[in-house]
C-alpha cells in the first residue's frame, strides 16, 4: 500500500491506494514546515490520521517544503507516525506537475488563493519563474483578483450598481477591510474570499473585464517568460482556474497560448500518476 498527501497551511488530503488499486481517502490539518517544527507535525498525525501506519512508500506533496531543510523536517514527522519503505518530499507545485503533466512535458500552474507556475520536462521541473509571493506578484491569484476588485470598489472604478450590490453581499466598512487587509494575518486569503463576489457577477462586463485583465497579467509576467510556450501545453489546477476556466481560456487563445487540462485540485491527478508507477 502507498500513501499520498497533498498539503496546504489549512488541511491535507491523504489517499491510500491498496495493492489492488482501491483508494481511501482521510482528511488532517494542514502541514507547513515553513510554521510547523517535526513534533508540532508528528503531534498532529498521530491525533488525527485514522488508518494504517505502515506503507511501501509515502509520497508528501505540500506547500512550504521548498527546501532541503524544510523537507527534512516533514520526513522526520513522518517517521515518527509512519513505516515505510521509501519517503518522498516534493512542493506544491511538483504536485501540481505530477498531477496534471503525467509523463509528459508541459507548464504546470497553480490558481488558488496564490498563484506559481513551471517548465516540466516529463520527469522534473527544470524552470521556474518565482511567483514572488502576494506583495510583489502572485498574478492571476484569487488573493490579487480579491485586491483588485476591493481597490475598484473603494475608489469607485466599477458601475455604481455593482458597488451598491458589493456593500449589500458585504455589510463592511472601507475601516474594516483596511483592517483586515493590513493589520491581521493572512491578508491574501482574506482577499481571495472576494473572488465569490466575482463569480456570481462574472456576466458584467465590468468584473469580467477586471479578471481578464488580471489574467494577461499572469501570462504577460509569468509564461510569456518560457521559452517555446507557444508550442507547450499549458495546464492549471486551483480553484481560481476552476471557476474562471472561460476567462482563462479567452486570454490565452489571445496570445495563441495551448490550454491542456483544468482541474480544481491535484489529488485525483496524483492518483492516476502513482498508480502508474505501482
Amino acid at each position: 500500500m502507498i500513501l499520498i498527501a497533498d498539503s496546504g497551511t489549512t488541511k491535507t488530503e491523504w489517499c491510500m491506494i491498496s495493492e489492488g488499486g482501491m483508494t481511501e481517502k482521510v482528511i488532517t490539518s494542514g502541514i507547513n514546515p515553513f510554521y510547523q517544527e517535526s513534533e508540532n507535525i508528528a503531534a498532529i498525525l498521530k491525533k488525527e490520521f485514522s488508518g494504517p501506519k505502515k506503507f511501501k512508500a509515502i509520497n508528501f506533496y505540500g506547500a512550504g517544503c521548498i527546501n532541503k531543510q524544510k523537507e527534512a523536517i516533514v520526513t522526520t514527522a513522518l517517521s515518527q507516525v509512519f513505516e515505510a519503505d521509501k519517503v518522498f518530499i516534493g512542493s506544491d507545485l511538483l504536485a501540481a506537475a505530477h498531477a496534471l503533466c503525467q509523463d509528459q512535458p508541459g507548464i504546470a500552474c497553480i490558481l488558488g488563493t496564490g498563484s506559481n507556475s513551471c517548465y516540466y520536462n516529463g520527469s522534473e521541473i527544470v524552470a521556474n519563474v518565482s511567483p514572488l509571493g502576494f506583495i510583489l506578484g502572485d498574478e492571476g491569484s484569487g488573493g490579487v483578483l480579491g485586491k483588485t476588485l476591493i481597490g475598484d470598489v473603494l475608489k469607485k472604478q466599477l458601475p455604481a450598481a455593482i458597488i451598491e450590490d458589493f456593500f449589500a453581499t458585504y455589510p463592511v466598512s472601507a475601516a474594516e477591510i483596511l483592517e483586515n487587509v493590513y493589520k491581521k494575518p493572512f491578508p491574501s486569503r482574506y482577499l481571495a474570499g472576494y473572488t465569490k463576489f466575482l463569480s456570481k457577477n462574472i456576466q458584467v462586463p465590468a468584473i469580467e473585464n477586471l479578471v481578464v485583465s488580471c489574467f494577461r497579467e499572469f501570462v504577460t509576467r509569468n509564461l510569456l517568460q518560457y521559452p517555446g510556450i507557444e508550442r507547450t501545453p499549458i495546464h492549471f489546477t486551483g480553484s481560481i482556474a476552476f471557476h474562471f476556466e472561460a476567462q482563462l481560456k479567452k486570454v490565452l487563445e489571445e496570445r495563441h497560448l495551448t490550454l491542456g487540462n483544468i482541474e480544481r485540485a491535484p489529488m485525483e491527478g496524483l492518483i492516476r500518476y502513482h498508480k502508474s508507477k505501482i
